[in-house]
């Protein structure tokens, strides 16, 4: 059986105002994040790993900031989209295991709502599906509280 990993990298800055969504779900917090879609940083990576795995480029390539159709947009549906292209390169997702950078707000909390939502937009089990947040220790834009970074990495597995 054929297997690929694929790693996604995502970050956006705080604004004032707006949503503040992380996998899917909405957190409490005087800032959102700046993005042309719902800036959701831990689905973007997610995203950009299964891309990787399937060599088909970056979600900005896929759904361009140039693009108004994609503003604003929900990033779980980006996310099925994404995992709907690997599935026609004749991949499906084994576990993911993705990891929020951020001094605040505090994320533990949203971490068993996010593990759902990735597990159910990628029809894992919840067992196959890690989700950890980290601070900086206030060291760089993090840790300045200055917008949240994301990691993410995919395991697939050939489905033919």
């Amino acid at each position: 059986m054929s297997m690929r990993i694929g790693q996604g990298v995502d970050a956006h800055r705080f604004q004032d105002g707006g949503r503040l969504v992380l996998g899917g779900v909405d957190i409490p917090h005087d800032q959102g994040l700046a993005a042309h879609s719902d800036g959701d940083a831990l689905l973007h990576a997610i995203a950009d790993g299964l891309l990787g795995a399937i060599a088909a480029g970056d979600i900005g390539q896929h759904f361009p900031d140039t693009d108004e159709r994609w503003r604003g947009a929900d990033s779980r549906m980006l996310l099925r989209h994404v995992l709907s292209l690997a599935r026609e390169a004749g991949f499906r997702p084994v576990n993911v295991d993705g990891t929020l950078v951020a001094q605040k707000p505090k994320l533990a909390p949203y971490i068993p709502a996010m593990r759902r939502n990735i597990a159910e937009d990628l029809s894992l089990p919840m067992e196959a599906v890690s989700v950890k947040a980290t601070t900086t220790e206030r060291m760089g834009f993090t840790g300045r509280e200055e917008g949240i970074a994301a990691l993410a990495v995919v395991l697939l597995e050939s489905s033919r």
